[in-house]
């Protein structure tokens, strides 16, 4: 009975102190075997890091904010995987001799290699955010959306003024203004460039064509397309894309065309600094009255821009139509066409792409001709000389089919026009002659485009969609 309770007593210490030792001589004998499993969850907990992180990028872009659980466990995994490599250097210095450390470093990584185990199989449910809840409403305003911009020395002073406004911390709204087809929308097209090329915004963020009917929704789907984000139903529209823009430390929000006082609490833009003082607006009206009453702009950031100078407007002639015009036959005429064009840019890069090579003077007196006896078209803050310009450039396009399409393209309505719609209108419409396949026809949409757009009558706006003509910008 003693003897075996002896044994039992025997059994049990000498477990206990045979345990450690075997688990501590474990560490020296697995050594490969816990360097390698270590690196084999490092690169599992990376694969998993990438995985989060387009979740998270995501909801970034949604204008939400992050759990902090899930940002901790972010920051812990870039740092386990930015040390990997130090922790892998070390292993390669160590010669097979020596003990201490090859114990050290092996059982160092199988306690690493269990942690990251514990936190791979960590589970954040469906959501890694969730949505802030909205605050208080504000609002405001609108700019652009033209092309062929030439860096004319008129130009150049009001773009310098612009750009020294926006490096004042304290102004929060500028508007540039002038009557349709001066190029107000080129104007601030250049001055989003410059200022992402100088860094004085994080991000800038163009909106076109908003007319005198605003559509409050579609202006918000806009700014919340430049996020990659959409909105979901009933959602509160204004409160997300201010989220969105308050996500950013400095951003420039440029609004195109407007014609009167416009709600930029309703669409969800900052414009007071207390709500984002990171966020500035930039508006292109018609007229002065928008930036000054309706707006309320201080007239020291309310900035004209005025009709070009004759010289200006016959370099920028002479370098769209050629040095054709320069000559002898053509000059004398080429010169009061010009002239016709009364310091509009769009009149006169439409005229001059219409007669550019043209070198026979009854074409150019023809031409001169219709600028000057063209009947008056009254649309409010658009000289009808623009008018007249533009016609004269459709009746000198080459094919009947160009001529349809861009009066399709003036029925669609105002603002983009996608392709995929121009596309349907045009089969349905059987605007293209003899072709009934659609791939054929896409071909010969894409041919019609080009030539509207080097005429100057069809505008590139983004990726998949353009925009009419009408001498408004």
């Amino acid at each position: 009975m003693v003897d075996s309770i002896v044994g039992k007593v025997a059994a049990t210490v000498t477990g206990c102190l045979l345990d450690p030792i075997s688990r501590q001589f474990g560490y020296l004998f697995n050594y490969r075997r816990n360097i390698t499993h270590l690196n084999q969850k490092i690169q599992s907990l990376h694969l998993e890091k990438e995985r989060l992180r387009i979740d998270v990028d995501a909801a970034n872009r949604q204008g939400d904010v992050i759990y902090p659980d899930v940002q901790a466990w972010l920051t812990y995994a870039e740092g386990i995987i930015q040390n990997r490599d130090d922790f892998n250097k070390m292993k390669r210095k160590q010669s097979c001799f020596y003990f201490k450390s090859r114990y050290c470093l092996s059982k160092q990584a199988k306690r690493d290699a269990e942690e990251i185990a514990a936190k791979i199989n960590h589970n954040f449910g469906d959501r890694v955010s969730y949505r802030p809840p909205p605050t208080s409403v504000l609002p405001f305003i609108s700019s652009e959306s033209f092309k062929d911009y030439e860096a004319l020395e008129s130009r150049e002073n009001t773009f310098n003024q612009i750009m020294e406004a926006l490096r004042n911390e304290d102004m929060l709204m500028i508007g540039v203004w002038g009557m349709g087809g001066l190029g107000k929308t080129t104007l601030v097209k250049q001055v989003a460039k410059q200022s992402e090329e100088q860094k004085l915004f994080h991000k800038v963020i163009i909106v076109l064509d908003i007319t005198n009917k605003p559509d409050i929704s579609e202006i918000q789907g806009r700014i919340a397309s430049h996020f990659g984000s959409k909105f979901e139903e009933d959602e509160d529209r204004a409160a997300r894309v201010r989220q969105m823009l308050k996500k950013v430390e400095k951003i420039l929000v440029i609004l195109d065309d407007i014609w009167g006082k416009l709600d930029l609490g309703k669409i969800g833009i900052p414009h007071d600094g207390e709500d984002h003082k990171g966020c500035k607006v930039l508006l292109t009206p018609r007229n002065f009255p928008v930036l000054s009453k309706d707006m309320g702009i201080q007239e020291q950031f309310c900035f004209c821009l005025q009709h070009l100078s004759h010289p200006e407007v016959w370099n920028l002639f002479t370098k769209i139509a050629g040095d054709s015009v320069e000559s002898h036959e053509l000059r004398p005429t080429a010169v009061d066409v010009a002239k016709e064009c009364v310091g509009l840019p769009v009149a006169i890069v439409t005229v001059a792409k219409a007669l550019g090579g043209e070198k026979n003077p009854a074409v150019w007196r023809n031409a001169l001709k219709e600028l000057k006896t063209s009947t008056p078209v009254n649309i409010e803050g658009v000289d009808e000389k623009v008018y007249s310009c533009l016609q004269l450039s459709y009746n000198h396009l080459k094919s009947d089919e160009a001529k349809s399409l861009f009066l399709l393209c003036s029925l669609v309505g105002e603002g983009d026009i996608s392709m995929d719609s121009l596309l349907q209108y045009a089969m349905g419409l059987n605007l293209f002659k003899g072709l009934y396949l659609w791939v054929e026809a896409a071909d010969r949409l894409i041919t019609l485009v080009k030539n509207l757009q080097v005429s100057s009558l069809l505008l590139d706006n983004r990726a998949d969609t353009y925009n009419h003509t009408d001498g408004r910008n």
